[in-house]
């Protein structure tokens, strides 16, 4: 794993010290080595730099940028099938010089152009440099597992995995993007292609990036889309047959991602999706795995004895730490520089303990994220369909006077119910349901932290609601039915822009490599295309991926209530966060700043302070926007 960055700078101001502080900063992504390219050409200057985490030939031969020909390249993540297309190329006549992916990537695009990106099966951010077309190409993966940021204003066009890249440009604008920080209070972070920062984009998932020297021109194109594989006919075959193909699948691709020339480990909750990829794993090797658990002591979110069973019952080798308050306090300094973008998801924090026990022992961790969202695994799905079906049953609560009426009323006068647990809130988002035509439109009200009034109301400036991929419901056609089409916009969403930039920036932050085997994009079209009834069978989520796992697991070992991977910020932080709170949140400091309707924050905070645990995960999301704006923003 690795990290880029780079430029295009038509007024060619920028140097090649630049080059090399935006590259350095990524130290973290790449500690083994770095490498920079500055190139002076008729129409712009070229910066390509590169740090290196080596996995596959961890000679020299691997040292990036990488030419051939007139072309070259900086690259971050792993194409698993790069044998394979290797050996089409020496078929071609292309000879090897290492046992990289990236030389195989390479040559790829100069047998196949652009391309050659839909040959490719992995996760990956690059940027290709073509000297003879004069033209630079950005490609992110499918999936969107590696990150890929880019900023444009007049004569400079900016690239790099990570934004603390940027900042090292003299002249980067750092004008807040209201409609993008609108976005991060509604969500907890900030779905692509928006970013923080107004002249900068995230490059989305199944795209690529088109910089013409010759004429100053940039165009995005999208070569994959999972909504486009949602909406092919379903597949016509049976469960048992499905079943056969599914597990095919998933060894092929789990296999995948154990190449490497480094140690490789796993992240084992004890669910079914990471003990899934340990027993397909395990399976018929006498090697023992390395799994990695963070645990609990707080019963109600620990799931490390569930994942001790697995290991044990597979012949794991296992690791697990339980996570203590103290160990939350030492990261939550840590995070606005890990994330450089404002994130709130708080298993953050659990999330880089467990990198950070893993990198002790291997280079490359696998994960299980992504099981969820493409095999219906969230109760979430359940609960927006109860009420989509349910409102079907009260028609006349969609009319006009109805709605009508429930706008008319202020919560906070009904007696009683509004000293119920954050009851303002949810009766604003019943009004937003009520008026959903989708199961997919209520659960984007049910999954946000603020709504779009409540954020209207805390920023000075107008939030707009911009339009998001949660917008693309109606692309989706008659083939998919409501639990699908939740599915396809959590993918394009909740997982692509929270759980892989949570695992991303975490695993990296200390030089760990992490791996996404459910992602593999074969496993995403052949699931896409399934009927939903083989993923959510009579009420039961993950129907498919389960009857898998029986075969390997014991089903009195995994049947349980699903935990997911939660954090207990309010048990943990009740006085810690006071002290928090008082610092970032102060009235002074807020007035200061010019972004927020300070009355509104006080009024949250004050009601904390207070006693009232409803407004915890609301204020956590404005605390990390102002622990990110004191080290990024200013």
């Amino acid at each position: 794993m690795c990290g880029i960055s780079g430029f295009v700078d038509f007024k060619k101001c920028i140097d090649k010290n630049t080059l090399i502080k935006m590259t350095d900063i990524l130290h973290h992504r790449g500690p083994d080595c770095g490498g920079y390219s500055f190139l002076k050409l008729q129409n712009a200057n070229i910066g390509l730099g590169h740090r290196r985490l080596s996995v596959l030939d961890l000679s020299d031969h691997g040292r990036q940028p990488m030419k051939f020909d007139d072309i070259e390249i900086v690259y971050n993540g792993e194409v698993y099938n790069f044998e394979e297309i290797k050996s089409e190329l020496q078929n071609n006549g292309y000879d090897f010089n290492s046992h990289t992916d990236t030389e195989v990537i390479l040559k790829a695009y100069h047998k196949w152009g652009v391309e050659c990106v839909h040959k490719f099966n992995g996760m990956f951010a690059l940027a290709i440099f073509d000297k003879k077309k004069q033209k630079l190409y950005l490609l992110r993966d499918r999936s969107g597992i590696k990150p890929l940021f880019w900023y444009q204003k007049e004569s400079t066009i900016l690239f790099a995995s990570e934004l603390k890249s940027f900042h090292q440009y003299e002249h980067f604008n750092k004008d807040i993007d209201t409609q993008a920080l609108g976005l991060f209070l509604r969500y907890q972070y900030i779905p692509q292609p928006y970013c923080i920062f107004k002249y900068c984009k995230k490059l989305k998932a199944g795209c690529y990036l088109e910089i013409d020297l010759l004429n100053k021109k940039v165009s995005e194109h999208k070569y994959w889309d999972v909504i486009d594989f949602y909406n092919k006919p379903k597949l016509k075959i049976s469960e048992k047959e499905a079943i056969y193909e599914c597990e095919k699948l998933l060894i092929d691709a789990f296999e995948y991602r154990m190449i490497s020339d480094v140690p490789v480990g796993i992240f084992l909750s004890g669910g079914y999706d990471s003990s899934l990829v340990c027993a397909l794993l395990q399976t018929n090797r006498t090697k023992k795995l390395k799994t990695f658990t963070i645990g609990f002591y707080e019963k109600g979110y620990d799931e490390s004895a569930y994942a001790s069973k697995v290991a044990q019952y597979l012949g794991c080798d296992h690791t697990d730490y339980y996570c203590t308050q103290k160990d939350a306090l030492k990261i939550i300094p840590d995070l606005p520089f890990i994330y450089d973008e404002p994130f709130a998801d708080a298993s953050a924090i659990p999330t880089t303990l467990v990198s950070s026990l893993a990198r002790k022992s291997v280079t490359v961790s696998l994960s299980a994220d992504g099981g969820d969202e493409i095999f219906a695994g969230y109760d979430k799905y359940a609960r927006a369909l109860g009420y989509r079906n349910l409102f079907a049953k009260f028609p006349n609560l969609l009319k006009t006077p109805a709605i009508a009426f429930l706008n008319s009323i202020n919560p906070e006068h009904i007696p009683l119910l509004n000293k119920t647990y954050n009851f303002k809130t949810r009766y604003e988002k019943t009004k937003l349901m009520l008026k959903s035509k989708s199961g997919a439109e209520i659960l984007n009200h049910t999954s946000s932290y603020f709504t779009i009034s409540q954020i209207d109301r805390l920023l000075k400036k107008d939030f707009l609601d911009p339009k998001t991929d949660f917008d693309q419901t109606p692309l989706l056609n008659d083939n998919n039915d409501e639990i699908d089409k939740m599915m396809a916009i959590d993918y394009k969403t909740y997982l692509s822009d929270d759980i892989l930039t949570k695992i991303d920036r975490a695993t990296m932050s200390v030089s760990l490599e992490g791996r996404e085997p459910f992602l593999d994009y074969r496993i995403v079209e052949f699931a896409a295309r399934l009927p939903s009834e083989y993923k959510y069978k009579n009420a039961v989520k993950k129907h498919i991926l389960k009857e898998i796992t029986h075969k390997y697991l014991p089903k009195e070992i995994m049947d349980r209530p699903k935990m997911g991977f939660g954090v207990p910020i309010y048990e943990w932080l009740k006085d810690e966060l006071k002290e928090y709170f008082l610092t970032y949140l102060d009235e002074k400091r807020l007035e200061e700043e010019g972004i927020f309707n300070v009355k509104e924050i006080i009024f949250l905070r004050d009601r904390y302070l207070n006693g009232q645990k409803a407004d915890v995960d609301r204020l956590w999301s404005i605390l990390m926007f102002e622990m990110w704006y004191e080290k990024w923003g200013k």
